[in-house]
């Protein structure tokens, strides 16, 4: 009996992504993260597209609608950087910083929808219950806090450029494929939807190197990641937004390993 119940459990954490991020070799992504990025500071590197695979998937569901988990990534200070820094240094780490994030999008299984100035958004497709690409989209997030401190940062810190921060915010929810015109080739396609809304606002509130999650993401993931956010509380008025299936204030929740509280803002303990 014993032994059925740990099979049994085992199968649930693989089906629900609890391996992976043991399959990414921290160490060896640390090693090629810092690789790219120095190339692309000291040599022009640039990276190979990624964004077109998103465009082919948007282009075969045009005006379908998908369960998914919409992912913003923002970097932290980039008007600041471009204050006080050459034009086209600014211009190098942005555009490192955004690839870096879209190649982590890719190897958590997920999409990565648009460049967006200093953020990147992706999307992680869903089955029916959301809790795989829950999985995979938190996993992700958490990953590109990782890259960010011990990836980039380390590099930039050799040219005495500033550290990269960032802010994360994750929804989950149906979102419908839209295309612009009728050309179905050329015709710009889109995502539109309640979880993408949503998950611009979480990323808003973050602070810096904080991840948010929504509750719908919460509630879909599996139980040992859940143990590792909080609901966050804000002060009145500062949080707004309702459920859309229960109408009562929305849930954030924000991943507890982070920096220490901004003035205003409380966790639950």
């Amino acid at each position: 009996m014993a032994d059925s119940r740990a099979e049994n459990a085992g199968t649930v954490d693989m089906l629900l992504g609890r391996r992976q991020e043991k399959v990414l070799d921290t160490e060896s992504m640390m090693l090629e993260v810092q690789t790219r990025v120095w190339k692309s500071l000291k040599k022009g590197y640039e990276y190979s597209v990624l964004i077109d695979e998103s465009d082919r998937f948007l282009r075969k569901n045009v005006l379908g609608s998908l369960n998914m988990v919409v992912l913003y990534v923002d970097l932290v200070g980039s008007t600041t950087m471009t204050l006080e820094m050459p034009a086209e240094k600014v211009a190098t780490i942005v555009s490192s910083f955004s690839q870096e994030m879209a190649i982590l999008i890719r190897q958590y299984r997920g999409f990565v929808l648009k460049f967006v100035g200093d953020a990147v958004i992706g999307y992680f497709v869903g089955e029916e219950s959301g809790s795989q690409a829950s999985e995979n989209a938190v996993g992700c997030a958490k990953s590109m806090i990782t890259v960010i401190q011990r990836g980039i940062n380390p590099i930039l810190n050799q040219y005495d450029y500033p550290d990269l921060r960032i802010k994360v915010g994750l929804d989950y929810g149906q979102n419908i494929v839209v295309r612009y015109s009728t050309d179905p080739e050329r015709a710009r396609v889109d995502l539109m939807g309640p979880a993408m809304n949503i998950a611009a606002k979480i990323q808003g509130m973050a602070r810096p190197n904080q991840i948010l999650i929504g509750e719908d993401v919460y509630k879909r993931a599996h139980p040992d990641t859940r143990s590792e956010f909080r609901e966050a509380v804000w002060q009145p008025g500062e949080w707004k937004y309702r459920s859309r299936t229960t109408g009562n204030i929305y849930g954030v929740y924000e991943h507890v390993d982070q920096t220490p509280n901004r003035p205003g803002h409380s966790t639950c303990s």
